[in-house]
């Protein structure tokens, strides 16, 4: 452990699985102050993980304030479940697949978590403190998750310049198979397409740039990771692949008939979803404050992030406070004034009391 005063005031946390992503949180949590333990399966990582500055030292603090699991899907409940037996703090993973995690650890102290966020680069090489500034940060409550633990987490994750969202485990997991796991497999299909016909037309690759690199720009991750997720979420990703191949079926048909109508509509359609697209947070004159009291209990604040979600409202802000007799508390939300109605509706339908007010 640190022997200076200075270390002992820093706030404590652990990596586990010093990777790409494990190292970017290392580099992120030790760039805004705090001290950062690590840990990985592969020794000579974690010493080159030290000597990098991505960790203060190698091992595991059993009294950091937070211990986050960075290690492939397949074994992030086992060491998750190690982590938290060892530690007394709060635990949270980065696994891209939240079910089968969420249903393995019944334990107040874990929250399930996935950063969409990653590189080319690979393994420290790619690590960066600022990988998750801009990105969505999706954290999986469960109906006994307490309402401290997922606030902490939130909290550290939004320090980390990410934007927080919250949804069931297996909801996540049926989205990230359409916006993630389905695109990379796209991805790489189409760069085998391409290096297939590459032998017949020499020009191909050459001409392989702007949207064509765009596109499959995700096929340059490590395939290693992808066998896991593919496991782990084979259900959603074979449902996905199955409406992806009926629609592309369907564009078939539409060229092959000329179809103009058929395609604009469908170039169109797809033109307005691309640019209703989420943006970042606005300026502070369109965003409102929404105040939810809420009741004493696991799992209260989860919900009414994994509404916001739901609904496609981005919150940008948020704490939430609790009585001293903790019966009851508040919860503060930033979100847009154009979505204030929405989120407002929603929540009173589901029998809470929200007000609304401007932070001009």
């Amino acid at each position: 452990m640190t022997e200076t005063g200075a270390g002992d005031a820093a706030r404590r946390a652990n990596v586990v699985g010093l990777g790409l992503i494990g190292g970017s949180v290392g580099l992120g949590l030790r760039a805004r102050g705090w001290h950062v333990t690590g840990d990985d399966a592969a020794r000579d990582r974690a010493e080159r993980a030290a000597s990098l500055g991505v960790v203060d030292e190698i091992g595991l603090d059993p009294t950091a304030e937070v211990s986050f699991v960075a290690v492939p899907a397949l074994t992030a409940a086992e060491v998750a479940s190690d982590v938290l037996a060892r530690t007394s703090g709060l635990v949270t993973d980065v696994a891209s697949v939240k079910g089968p995690i969420c249903r393995e650890i019944d334990d107040p102290r874990f929250l399930g978590g996935h950063p969409m966020a990653g590189s080319e680069l690979h393994g420290l090489d790619g690590a960066d403190a600022d990988m998750f500034a801009g990105a969505v940060w999706v954290l999986t409550p469960t109906a006994t998750t307490p309402d401290h633990v997922f606030a902490a987490v939130g909290a550290i994750v939004r320090t980390l310049g990410a934007e927080l969202v919250a949804l069931p485990p297996e909801r996540h997991d049926e989205i990230v198979a359409v916006v993630s796991h389905v695109p990379h497999l796209v991805a790489a299909s189409m760069m085998v397409l391409a290096d297939d016909r590459a032998s017949d037309h020499a020009a191909l690759m050459r001409l392989a740039a702007g949207g064509f690199r765009d596109m499959t720009r995700v096929a340059a991750g490590h395939p290693d990771i992808w066998l896991d997720i593919c496991a782990q979420n084979q259900r959603a990703i074979t449902e996905v692949l199955s409406g992806l191949l009926d629609a592309l079926g369907d564009v078939k048909q539409a060229v092959g008939a000329d179809d103009r109508d058929g395609l604009i509509e469908l170039l169109n359609r797809a033109r307005a979803a691309r640019t209703n697209l989420p943006r970042g947070a606005g300026r502070p004159e369109t965003m409102v404050e929404m105040r939810v009291p809420v009741a004493d209990r696991p799992g209260v604040a989860a919900e009414v992030f994994t509404l916001a979600a739901e609904l496609g409202v981005n919150v940008y802000d948020f704490e939430v406070y609790h009585s001293a007799e903790g019966s009851s508390g508040v919860l503060i939300a930033v979100v847009e004034a154009a979505s204030a109605d929405l989120f407002r509706g929603g929540l009173i339908a589901r029998g809470f009391r929200p007000s609304v007010r401007s932070l001009e």
